[in-house]
């Protein structure tokens, strides 16, 4: 990859406000953001210190960390298989077909990008992992487009934004289903939620206009601030080889090699597959059959796990974890008009250290839900708080970045300025969001079965 600065950030003269100020954030993340290592090296390191001011002996620290150094393999693998497959599928040829025709609508650079965005946004609802790898691939399609002139590290950040501004807030959100699934909340949280359906999580009104505003500003920033015309750095530019393709199947030369290349067993699979949903959907409350983790998932990295240990485990005054110890602060300084906000501000910055949408719910939850009875907030509003919360720091931190920069060919610094810029309207706009909708529900006790 190219590293000559004149490419990377070209002059700012002639673009309007938002595409000079992103590309000052990109000037700036190009020369100062760390690689992803780096960063989560930096974040291991702050958080040791914060548990240690907090009372845990060093050793504590030390032991917590060693022990949940490989608590994320499993996770690590199920990446890997989401990249692998996703590109697999994304890359095969009916989908590149695909990709390739979606690719050919947009008719000038911006408008690929906020195309891109809102692709990318609206599968994110379905599945967060497929936005990533099929808004990748057709970041990659619109690049080898030689009658446009779109900046390539735009239109990755365009790709990410499915998990950085909406996936919580679709049938992705890690909270809403475990809330939703009897078998799926751990007891001591039962004790204090009850089952709360997706009808009062992610399918409430509110959540469609927090939805429905998001994906607004989100698609404008992304068009706006995209740099135009000569500005526009492209893949070209970066050193990235955007015209690699799919090298086409061999031709048959044995009869085994029929059912290899024919689609009739997949065919039968989906038919076997479509039969199962088809019976479901048909046989209960199709919002409790989406709802349920096996009809989702039928339709449909190390140093990070050390922090959520230190976090969880380094036990320090008073018997107190840094994790408790902050949920116990945010908890005591709420009240019901200001929990939206400081329990928004709150999932976020936590959310900076522990990237993971289900395992920090579980983390979470008990203090948060508590408070949310006590302070009598609408439980499921109060998972929305988290789902709308939780993605903001993904705008900045390059963990979930990985697997599209893995298809894009580049790195997190190149894509940031641009999510950042993002992040700077997303804030605001989500902390006011959820305190003015959180007004017009009320609370009702939790049903504990």
């Amino acid at each position: 990859m190219k590293t000559d600065q004149a490419f990377r950030t070209p002059s700012k003269g002639g673009e309007n406000f938002l595409a000079a100020i992103a590309l000052r954030f990109a000037a700036w993340s190009e020369r100062w953001f760390p690689d992803a290592f780096v960063f989560a090296a930096i974040a291991v390191v702050v958080v040791a210190i914060a548990a240690m001011l907090n009372g845990a002996p060093f050793r504590q620290v030390a032991r917590a960390f060693g022990d949940g150094f490989w608590s994320l393999i499993p996770f690590t693998l199920q990446q890997v298989m989401v990249v692998v497959s996703g590109y697999i599928i994304a890359s095969s040829p009916p989908a590149a077909r695909l990709i390739d025709w979606i690719a050919g609508q947009p008719r000038n650079g911006r408008g690929a990008i906020a195309f891109i965005a809102v692709v990318t946004m609206s599968l994110s609802l379905i599945n967060w992992a497929l936005s990533l790898v099929f808004g990748g691939l057709l970041a990659r399609a619109v690049a080898r487009r030689t009658d446009l002139a779109v900046d390539y590290r735009a239109a990755g950040a365009a790709a990410y934004l499915g998990l950085g501004a909406t996936w919580a807030l679709g049938l992705s959100s890690s909270a809403a289903q475990l809330q939703a699934n009897l078998a799926a909340i751990p007891k001591p949280l039962l004790q204090i939620t009850g089952v709360i359906p997706f009808a009062q999580t992610i399918f409430l009104w509110q959540s469609g206009v927090m939805l429905a505003v998001l994906m607004t500003v989100s698609t404008l920033i992304a068009y706006l601030s995209a740099p135009s015309g000569a500005r526009a750095v492209t893949a070209a530019m970066m050193g990235v080889d955007v015209e690699t393709r799919l090298a086409p199947l061999p031709p048959r030369e044995r009869p085994g090699e029929w059912l290899e290349y024919s689609p009739l067993l997949t065919l039968l699979l989906v038919a076997l597959g479509g039969g199962w949903l088809a019976q479901e959907f048909a046989s209960k409350d199709p919002i409790l059959a989406i709802s349920n983790l096996n009809t989702y998932n039928l339709m449909q990295f190390p140093l990070y796990g050390g922090i959520t240990m230190i976090l969880t485990a380094a036990v320090g005054a008073g018997g107190h974890t840094l994790a408790l110890r902050l949920a116990q602060f945010f908890a005591s300084i709420n009240t019901r008009e200001s929990f939206p906000v400081v329990m928004g501000v709150y999932s976020a910055a936590l959310g900076f250290f522990i990237p993971s949408g289900g395992g920090k719910w579980v983390l979470e939850a008990p203090y948060v839900m508590q408070a949310a009875n006590e302070l009598k907030v609408h439980l499921g509003w109060a998972v929305q708080i988290y789902n709308s919360a939780e993605a903001l720091p993904n705008l900045i931190n390059p963990f979930f970045m990985l697997p599209l920069l893995g298809v894009l060919g580049i790195k997190a610094r190149d894509v940031v300025g641009f999510t950042a810029l993002q992040l700077v309207f997303h804030l605001p706009i989500v902390l006011f969001l959820l305190w003015a909708l959180g007004g017009t529900l009320t609370y009702a006790p939790p049903v504990i079965p």
